[in-house]
């Protein structure tokens, strides 16, 4: 068990030791301390000084990543070897851009070809409608609006995920049947909310044009060809990929076609290469110097020794906006587990919750509590040294925006004995993440950062970060309760609670029929 480790006891002591020092005294007792504790790959330089560590924490967060075998997960990742262990599959989305897999160069060659086309222009279509939900909807909806700088302006995209009919209502309300492309994201082409509004997708182009062009509007992102054949779309249009591409870990599969149409092939094999870079150094850097690593190893150091149950993830970046919604996905549904690889309970806290709002709008809702709060609140700031969309002077008052409240976080200020309300006690951790600009390959090694830090994460606590068995549950009483809801049908069975839940929504849809 973790908690036995020789390493781990280590740090339990060496946390008692050093829980109590305040970032404004490891400061002053190390000048260098600024550039000492940085690291740099990928185009991504971090900032880590402003943690409650010392280098003997490194020294001991290493140690116990090496007794946890995190270097020989890797290299068994990186092989191809069946790490999901509990759907038996390879854990091998670092092939979608390694430049060296036949499979998925021709995938990616014929998305290159489609996607072409779409930008050629001279066809009808100039509107792209993604439908998928989780992985097949976040990576979409993330790397368009992170690059939408590179995007083509006279094409439309939009998102469809939710099986709430506003949001495909509210996608469809201005764009014309004629010039509307959908891309249906299923792997097996039945998901419940995908497929759902993929029939909602085809009735609004069959009852504007008719049966016959239903091949010309959708596309299929799936490896369920006789699903696809029986939806109406044609096989040539459907791009695959494969068991172990996890939907979290996919948005560099075909599931970024819609990505590929925005920013075009050229963008997107840049992205692959940010991706590429980030994999390369994790796969080679020393511990001591390997950014995914040392991130994954602060969360483990925080979660689980100072009780920190959640991450602020803060980019100051507007093309970032959804980012924080993205790594939502990645971390907890990846490390929200309870039971270790060989099955028994854990005795210790696994995933925190990340979240976070781009800065500096956050400055005006949460950050109250981070600075103020009663609880401690690891933050990630990212920015850039450069703006995509120079306008006077905002590049320079955002940057320092983001040093300022780092600096604010990590050393407070005193306030007079008469008003403790202005006290900031400071010592609050942040790591801080430069790059030069947003760009599609920056965007890679900065998704591949996560993704590496979250295997990081999941080596050192034992778990399978690659399965979601806990998203089934809710879908397979969804199916049950369905038919309840019929006003018409039989008394619904189950608990007090959910019978008169259904009782009341029967009666509110039959009184208004």
């Amino acid at each position: 068990m973790l908690t036995e480790r020789r390493s781990w006891k280590a740090l339990e002591l060496h946390y008692d030791s050093i829980r109590q020092q305040h970032l404004r005294d490891l400061f002053s007792q190390d000048p260098e301390r600024g550039t000492r504790f940085t690291a740099e790959a990928a185009g991504l330089y971090l900032d880590y000084s402003k943690n409650r560590i010392t280098a003997e924490t490194i020294g001991l967060l290493i140690a116990l990543a090496e007794e946890c075998g995190l270097r020989d997960r890797i290299e068994a990742m990186f092989r191809g070897d069946h790490i999901n262990v509990t759907e038996n599959r390879a854990v091998w989305h670092t092939q979608l851009r390694a430049g060296t897999n036949s499979e998925v160069e021709a995938v990616l060659r014929r998305m290159e070809a489609f996607a072409g086309k779409i930008r050629a222009g001279g066809g009808p279509i100039r509107n792209i409608v993604n439908i998928g939900i989780g992985g097949s909807d976040l990576g979409p909806v993330m790397a368009y609006e992170a690059l939408k700088h590179y995007s083509r302006r006279d094409l439309t995209f939009r998102f469809v995920s939710n099986v709430d009919g506003t949001d495909f209502a509210e996608a469809t309300l201005d764009l014309r049947p004629e010039e509307t492309l959908f891309i249906v994201a299923s792997k097996t082409f039945t998901t419940l909310e995908t497929m759902a509004n993929a029939q909602a997708a085809r009735n609004w182009i069959v009852s504007a044009l008719g049966e016959r062009v239903v091949a010309d509007h959708f596309v299929a992102v799936s490896t369920a060809e006789p699903e696809v054949k029986k939806f109406g779309i044609d096989p040539v249009n459907m791009f695959g990929f494969w068991d172990w591409v996890g939907g979290r870990y996919s948005m560099d599969s075909a599931i970024g076609l819609s990505t590929m149409i925005a920013i075009g092939p050229t963008h997107f094999r840049e992205m692959l290469a940010g991706f590429r870079a980030m994999d390369e150094h994790f796969r080679t850097a020393p511990f001591e110097r390997n950014l995914p690593v040392l991130m994954g190893l602060l969360t483990v150091w925080y979660n689980n020794f100072f009780g920190a149950s959640t991450v602020a993830v803060l980019p100051y970046d507007q093309y970032l906006k959804r980012f924080p919604a993205y790594l939502q996905q990645l971390t907890m549904e990846s490390c929200g587990k309870s039971v270790t690889l060989s099955g028994t309970r854990v005795n210790y806290q696994t995933g925190p919750i990340f979240w976070g709002e781009p800065g500096t709008n956050g400055q005006h809702s949460f950050y109250q509590l981070i600075h103020q709060g009663t609880r401690l609140i690891p933050c990630d700031f990212i920015g850039f040294c450069h703006t995509l969309n120079p306008l006077g002077n905002h590049q320079d008052l955002l940057m320092a925006n983001v040093f300022a409240q780092s600096q604010a976080l990590a050393f407070g200020k005193q306030a007079p004995a008469a008003q403790p309300y202005r006290e900031f006690e400071g010592n609050r951790p942040s790591n801080t993440i430069l790059a030069d600009r947003l760009t599609p390959a920056t965007l890679g090694a900065l998704v591949a950062l996560y993704e590496h830090s979250v295997f990081t994460q999941g080596a050192v606590w034992d778990i399978n970060c690659f399965d979601q068995f806990g998203v089934e549950l809710g879908k397979v009483l969804a199916k049950e309760i369905l038919p309840m809801l019929d006003p018409a049908a039989a008394r619904p069975t189950g608990d007090s609670s959910t019978v008169n839940l259904i009782g009341r929504y029967r009666a509110a849809r039959a009184a208004s029929s």
